[in-house]
């Protein structure tokens, strides 16, 4: 197992690598000129060759790749034109909200597609109106979903807030702030992970060991619980590595309609004032979440089923 992580673990170093450098390449080759899109056409030339030197716009495209490549090793991603701060401090202060508010919508979605999945397969009748609700779902845009939700809990029945975060001081009331934003992306989320549960129940379902099972008398939630969960839950395993990086995306979306401060309405912000170095940074930064979450998927399908320690 260690031989097999230690793989894993080079193989997210590079693919983190060859992320930033397509980040810094996609950058360089954009068309027009960044230094006019920030300061406009009326900029005077002395404003012009500052943020040149600011960017490193007036050194050769290889020394700043170097140095860029070099920062980043120490964790240092430049300063933000915008906010006029190191671009780290930023992502450190909104870092963790985005963490949290993935973290919840993924445990809000496993919660709900595996249970769901479980008891769709104990009724013929509720499982076509479980798959129908969650083929439903799958088909509704993140944000029209957030607006729903929004005017249902926030403003029809007041019972959440609507937008705004009040920090980590007061863990509770962040917490409550986050539940409707978190339960948007679990319901979004949640369609996806129940197909995939459902069809691999099914399939665990036909094996001989499970006909065994039931043969000698053994209750059919303990068929399910005991015999077919765990089996069942290698693909789901591995789709989790693929909505790590769906949930990002749609935390940007959520954060936006939820006026909450993460890192997506800092990609906003970075965008309308073509921060190019903060832009740079958040792009590094959600590719290496995307990249720590499938290594952590990858690592605990090596725990679930022990043959891939030699694959």
């Amino acid at each position: 197992m260690a031989a097999y992580a230690l793989r894993r673990l080079l193989l997210a170093l590079g693919t983190l690598w060859l992320a930033g450098s397509l980040v810094f390449l996609a950058l360089l080759l954009l068309p027009g000129d960044p230094v006019q899109a920030i300061l406009g056409l009326e900029a005077s030339p002395e404003a012009r060759a500052a943020l040149e030197r600011a960017l490193g716009l007036d050194r050769p495209p290889l020394p700043r790749y170097l140095d860029w490549l070099w920062g980043l090793l120490r964790l240092e991603l430049g300063e933000s034109i915008r906010y006029g701060k190191p671009v780290g401090e930023l992502l450190e202060e909104r870092l963790p909200l985005t963490l949290a508010l993935v973290g919840l919508g993924l445990s809000g979605a496993l919660l709900l597609a595996l249970p769901l999945a479980l008891l769709a397969l104990r009724s013929p009748p509720l499982d076509l109106l479980l798959s129908g609700l969650m083929a439903f779902l799958q088909s509704l845009p993140t944000f029209f979903l957030g607006v729903v939700l929004l005017y249902a809990f926030a403003v029809h029945l007041p019972l959440l807030p609507a937008s705004g975060f009040p920090g980590w001081e007061r863990p509770l009331e962040a917490l409550h702030h986050l539940l409707l934003p978190a339960f948007t992306l679990a319901l979004a989320r949640a369609a996806i992970l129940f197909r995939m549960a459902r069809g691999s129940l099914l399939e665990v379902l036909s094996q001989d060991y499970i006909r065994t099972a039931r043969a000698k008398g053994v209750p059919e939630g303990r068929v399910l619980l005991k015999h077919a969960l765990k089996p069942a839950s290698l693909p789901l395993v591995t789709l989790l590595g693929l909505e790590g990086g769906f949930l990002l995306t749609g935390a940007v979306v959520v954060e936006a309609v939820f006026a909450l401060p993460g890192l997506g309405s800092l990609a906003l912000t970075a965008l309308e004032a073509r921060d190019y170095p903060l832009l740079q940074g958040l792009v590094v930064a959600m590719a290496a979440l995307i990249v720590l979450f499938n290594l952590a998927v990858d690592l605990l399908y090596g725990l679930l089923d022990p043959r891939i320690e030699y694959a």
